[in-house]
């Protein structure tokens, strides 16, 4: 993906002048103070999005073998699997094309490079915005399935959960399209900056919200049982670690990335902001650790898919 003002890695690739640079160095400013910049190797790049890549097929083939986790939820949990696993195998793919050309394996035209950088990008922004946008849905089928029941089979059935799907793969080709095309418009910017955001405060409302009536369930049990303080003091703070975890795993892997795209619509030519840009990669790399992170969180905890990985 386009590092939004500096140059594409690909295009970039073709001349191979940058100099090596150590895994942390200051690297100097003319203008301002020295920045401290986090180079990440490729190898690193390519390890992780193989790591990521096994956990997220595993859990896509585990959820089409068994039948029982054919459902709404599972299907999000699957599609959110997909997305992930098409960050990986995008940059995974980007580093590997920039590592060919580099060596002189892999020999074409600066046009053809142009367009593949082009795909390549589009692919990579889609499957971010359709991740962030399956984490929005598991989030709202989650509530759904707590505060409406008795209701939640008759609102989120399987055309429903398919429309949905399918609605938000093509509004994440379609944005993705747009974004790489006018990545240099302000409003483009903005307007991803905003999705982030909008989907962090879903995210939490959502959870808070869930945490909130789980506590009042067992303060509920606990009366009953006579019992109201440990049971109460034990589930909250397990369930606020809980959503510590979510919210801040999807904040720290995210949130880096769209605060570069900040900077670049609030201060592009100041010299602090950018010693941050040149960390573009860094960010890159916590997205891909949040594919990682996200089959342990929505995936593997479930009893039942996790006895359907054993048999595959």
């Amino acid at each position: 993906m386009p590092a939004l003002g500096s140059q594409r890695r690909l295009l970039g690739s073709l001349n191979c002048t940058s100099p090596a640079t150590l895994p942390l160095t200051l690297a100097p400013n003319q203008t301002g103070p020295q920045c401290l910049e986090v180079s990440i190797p490729d190898g690193l790049f390519l390890s992780l999005g193989l790591v990521s890549l096994v956990e997220n097929v595993l859990v896509v083939a585990a959820i089409a073998k068994n039948r029982n986790l054919h459902s709404p939820m599972y299907y999000f949990i699957c599609c959110l699997a997909m997305s992930d696993l098409l960050v990986s195998v995008s940059n995974v793919l980007e580093t590997a094309v920039m590592l060919l050309l580099e060596a002189g394996v892999l020999a074409t035209q600066a046009a053809m490079v142009q367009q593949l950088d082009n795909v390549i990008d589009v692919l990579i922004c889609s499957s971010m915005v359709s991740s962030l946008c399956f984490l929005g849905a598991i989030a709202v089928d989650r509530y759904i399935s707590i505060f409406y029941a008795l209701r939640y089979h008759s609102v989120v059935t399987l055309p429903r959960a398919w429309r949905i799907i399918a609605a938000i793969w093509v509004a994440s080709i379609l944005t993705s399209v747009l974004f790489i095309t006018y990545y240099n418009h302000t409003v483009v910017l903005l307007c991803l900056v905003g999705f982030f955001i909008a989907m962090l405060a879903l995210m939490a409302v959502l959870y808070v919200h869930m945490l909130a009536r789980a506590c009042q369930h067992a303060r509920g049990i606990a009366r009953l049982q006579k019992r109201q303080r440990p049971i109460h003091q034990g589930f909250g703070l397990k369930g606020a670690a809980t959503l510590t975890i979510l919210l801040g795993v999807f904040f720290l892997c995210w949130g880096p990335f769209f605060l570069h795209l900040s900077l670049i619509v609030l201060c592009p030519q100041h010299p602090t902001c950018g010693c941050i840009f040149k960390n573009f990669n860094l960010f890159l790399a916590l997205i891909i650790c949040n594919a990682i992170v996200d089959p342990l969180i929505y995936a593997f905890r479930s009893q039942e898919l996790r006895k359907t990985l054993q048999e595959v």
